[in-house]
């Protein structure tokens, strides 16, 4: 095997490596974590498509209906209204809360028990979306982008930003 070959063959492997991690690491790390009492949002049925962040360099303008897409068009809507919050912030939460899926619910927590489930990217629950709807999203908390920005104006009341949260919340 040639220098070159070896190299490029180490660098894949390494790519392949933190992938796995990635992937099944944060499954493993938010089981681990999770209270024996709580339970996660239902599996996903038919997840949306999760595109690079680098697909649409130009922003929200002409954004896809994807999670890269909700998240670029949440975020030009919270700087416009002055409600702090980063991509990265956005989508990790996202990722840990509902894997990416907008049509997720939680009917084991004691929201659900309740009856006020926790929907959407960001298992936001009823009352919560009435309270922090941002104006120009619309009114349905199952909508991907109402459902983050309000999730994040929530955010931002409580903990200063989306950014600052690091669990459910």
């Amino acid at each position: 095997m040639t220098a070159i070959t070896a190299a490029s063959r180490l660098a894949r492997l390494r790519n392949l490596a933190v992938t796995g991690l990635v992937t099944t690491g944060a499954a493993a790390a938010a089981l681990t974590l999770m209270p024996a009492t709580a339970h996660a949002a239902e599996a996903p049925k038919a997840a949306p498509a999760v595109a690079s962040k680098a697909a649409d360099p130009a922003g929200a303008k002409g954004a896809a209906n994807n999670l890269d897409g909700w998240i670029k068009q949440s975020l030009a809507i919270m700087k416009a209204k002055g409600i702090p919050g980063t991509y990265e912030g956005l989508h990790r939460n996202i990722m840990r809360e509902s894997s990416g899926n907008p049509n997720a619910q939680n009917n084991y927590d004691v929201n659900a028990k309740n009856g006020i489930p926790s929907k959407g990217l960001l298992q936001v629950i009823d009352p919560t979306f009435k309270a922090f709807h941002v104006a120009g999203t619309a009114n349905s908390s199952t909508d991907p982008v109402a459902n983050i920005t309000a999730a994040a104006n929530y955010a931002a009341h409580r903990y200063g930003s989306i950014d600052n949260v690091n669990s459910a919340y």
